[in-house]
């Protein structure tokens, strides 16, 4: 066997093995929050992507971040601004409206909106673990929640 046919074997072989691996999976993460993490006011959104598609919507509340499962419902237009709905498992329903880099959150009643900025996930002054699905600044949050919740 010529030594070039021992090359494209190889190379062959090797191509068709890395065809055949799955993809790694590409998540992504924009982190919202309002009010003072370890405060029993506190509350936190954060919105997944899977591969470039909506898959999750987390929340999280109060001084020890308690989960509560939440329900992504679709586009909405509170006050006839672009948003969506979210619902937790209690039946309760939330308006979530972007503006600006802030998510203004409201339910039904027509209370004043919250304001939830993008959080930093990662390490302070070289403390912490780094957030490898986050995304890095709070335009980024935004340009994620608008291509994937806002459809």
């Amino acid at each position: 066997m010529s030594s070039f046919s021992s090359a494209f074997c190889v190379l062959a072989f090797g191509a068709g093995t890395l065809a055949t691996r799955p993809a790694q999976a590409q998540n992504q993460v924009a982190n919202y929050g309002y009010g003072q993490p370890g405060t029993a006011s506190y509350e936190h959104f954060s919105f997944w992507t899977l591969n470039g598609r909506r898959s999750d919507v987390g929340y999280a509340a109060g001084a020890n971040r308690e989960d509560a499962q939440v329900r992504y419902l679709g586009p909405a237009k509170p006050n006839g601004q672009p948003g969506f709905k979210v619902k937790f498992l209690s039946g309760r329903t939330l308006y979530v409206v972007p503006s600006g880099n802030t998510l203004l959150v409201s339910d039904a009643t027509g209370a004043a909106p919250k304001t939830f900025t993008w959080e930093y996930e990662g390490p302070v002054n070289g403390v912490g673990t780094a957030c490898s699905v986050c995304v890095a600044d709070a335009t980024a949050a935004m340009r994620l929640v608008q291509a994937h919740y806002l459809k």
